[in-house]
């Protein structure tokens, strides 16, 4: 029985697509915050003989990104310098990456990470399907207006010369960040976009990917999740397993994502996490990124899931491998052993 599988549970389960409240993170604001004694500290750390990481890694996770930004606009005023530009001259590596990302407001490190995975040669599409299959709305069009300050372009247009196919017109969907927001659920129209979904894969020779997503991209998320219910009544498997036999490659990640966010972006995330981390190599862009951008948002909830999907937590999995000043930041972000 997978975590995926009791879809008439999800009904009534908050979604971080919808709901805006940052209360299920690990990272909050700090109390006391003093930014000159922040601002202070941090300089000590970075101008002296050697950098103080232990500094860094305490006045950096320990306070709000709102409060970051505070202590970056009054380390410019004091030091005449950019916090971010001493970062990066001070430390290096994914340690680096890591106090960087979390210095930048959220819209602008997301933005930074679009721009990223469409630059250079090839285009890193898992990093563009996770960003716009689990953020809201809000959260896209916040990025949206930060690509056009930083780029002077949209980024829709940026995107569309970089993705194609099936894949491309999904992503640039999602990337508009109009899914429809409406609480109110259709029972008629789940019942129907179900036998739309089943007789576009399963029923039929080939596969009509447009059907696909256009539903999946376009409806809200309480729609999509009774659609996912009445799917399962009628495929006898769920619209996920349909996909996965029915698609390959990018569109079948990015309609895969889609669906999971939909049932549960912490429960997305704690997979991504784990594929991260597993085998050999650490992928430190993924376990940075969703760190740092779930840390004031859902990571509690991620841990929770975490361990109920693989047994253990997941900052013993972090502590075994991870190390150095990057591990121990990580490990001040998740928060401690659950």
């Amino acid at each position: 029985m997978s975590v995926w599988d009791d879809l008439d549970l999800l009904l009534d389960s908050p979604s971080s697509l919808t709901v805006n409240s940052n209360t299920r993170g690990t990272v909050r604001d700090k109390l006391n915050f003093k930014v000159e004694e922040d601002v202070a500290a941090l300089r000590k750390a970075v101008e002296g003989l050697g950098t103080t990481e232990k500094t860094l890694i305490e006045v950096l996770t320990k306070s709000s990104n709102a409060q970051r930004q505070l202590i970056a606009r009054a380390y410019e005023k004091a030091a005449g310098r950019k916090l971010v530009d001493d970062l990066e001259g001070d430390t290096h590596g994914d340690f680096e990456d890591l106090l960087v990302a979390l210095v930048k407001a959220p819209a602008v490190y997301d933005c930074h990470e679009v721009i990223n995975a469409i630059k250079g040669a090839g285009t890193t599409e898992s990093t563009l399907t996770e960003i716009f299959a689990s953020r809201s709305n809000r959260q896209i069009k916040a990025i949206s207006e930060t690509y056009l300050a930083e780029t002077g372009r949209a980024m829709i247009k940026d995107l569309q010369s970089e993705v194609s196919g099936d894949y491309g017109k999904g992503l640039l969907i999602l990337a508009e960040g109009k899914r429809d927001e409406s609480t109110h659920v259709d029972n008629a129209k789940a019942k129907a976009d179900a036998k739309a979904l089943y007789e576009a894969g399963e029923k039929k020779w080939g596969t009509d990917e447009a059907q696909f997503i256009d539903i999946l991209c376009h409806r809200s998320v309480p729609q999509l999740r009774q659609t996912l219910v009445e799917y399962k009544t009628i495929g006898k498997k769920t619209l996920q397993e349909s996909i996965e036999s029915e698609m390959s490659g990018s569109l079948e990640e990015l309609l895969v994502a889609v669906v999971k966010c939909v049932k549960s972006v912490p429960v997305y995330m704690a997979e991504k996490l784990f594929k991260s981390m597993k085998g050999a190599g650490t992928t430190e862009s993924t376990l940075t990124r969703i760190i740092v951008s779930r840390s004031e948002i859902d990571l509690l909830d991620i841990r929770a899931e975490y361990k109920k999907l693989f047994g253990y937590t997941l900052y013993s999995q972090l502590e075994s491998e991870v190390s150095g000043n990057y591990g121990d930041a990580l490990k001040h972000l998740c928060g401690q052993d659950d």
